[in-house]
């Protein structure tokens, strides 16, 4: 029987590369992304390959990119997964923010999801059956204060995941995202030990969240309910 696949964007650290695991331990093969982490992606790819002998293919581009995207896609002639992960964010006062720097977060954060999701479906279209799952973030239901255009960015992500989740809902493709609350990732290590502190006090879950919970939810929404379509689930400990 053939495997199945999965795209997962930004996989060479934190929650892409927990989702790759966590898919790679339940047999699928992987297509996955990075920006600039060549060796690091593939170090993990190699490791999957070893440890759950699945087939992995790697790809170094600029979610902005839509030249590279049309040529990884070359490559892919089968979908049954696509996990929209990879995403920057920009912290600090909105007047401070160059127009270039607003159009890279736009570019990766929303862009991206959308080059990936245009050539995807079609490929899910041609199986009647698909998964599209968005990694969005709580503020981009609630806005964070320093973070305008990263929440706008994940703001656009849930309103995308929204209508195209009715766009493709009667050919039996599901699209969900999934809003992260604070995630032991990289992207906060930007915040000191106290700013950590001061957030997790506001949790009721009094802890911050793992990347293995987000892979384990994504993969549960890629494996269960097929008339779950068009949500966009907090994941955040109850915070916001």
């Amino acid at each position: 029987m053939e495997r199945k696949k999965v795209l997962i964007t930004g996989a060479s650290r934190g929650i892409g590369a927990a989702i790759a695991e966590k898919f790679a331990q339940n047999g699928y093969d992987l297509y996955m992304t990075c920006h600039k982490q060549t060796d690091l992606l593939q170090k993990i790819a190699t490791s999957l390959e070893e440890r759950y002998h699945v087939n992995c293919h790697c790809y170094t581009f600029s979610m902005r990119d839509e030249e590279s995207i049309q040529n990884m896609f070359q490559d892919i002639d089968s979908l049954d997964v696509l996990v929209n992960n990879a995403g920057i964010s920009y912290v600090g006062l909105l007047t401070d923010m160059s127009l270039q720097e607003w159009h890279e977060v736009m570019g990766v954060n929303l862009d991206g999801c959308f080059l990936t999701c245009k050539h995807a479906v079609p490929l899910m279209l041609q199986k009647h059956q698909g998964k599209i799952i968005n990694i969005s973030s709580v503020w981009g239901n609630a806005g964070a204060s320093m973070e305008v255009a990263y929440s706008a960015s994940k703001g656009g992500i849930n309103a995308f995941t929204k209508a195209l989740a009715k766009e493709l809902a009667p050919s039996n493709i599901q699209v969900n995202a999934v809003a992260c609350g604070l995630i032991d990732t990289d992207m906060n290590h930007c915040f000191s030990e106290e700013e950590l502190q001061a957030v997790i006090a506001e949790i009721p879950a009094d802890r911050i969240g793992k990347t293995e919970e987000v892979a384990q939810f994504v993969l549960q929404l890629c494996t269960q309910n097929t008339y779950l379509t068009g949500q966009i689930i907090a994941l955040d400990g109850g915070w916001i």
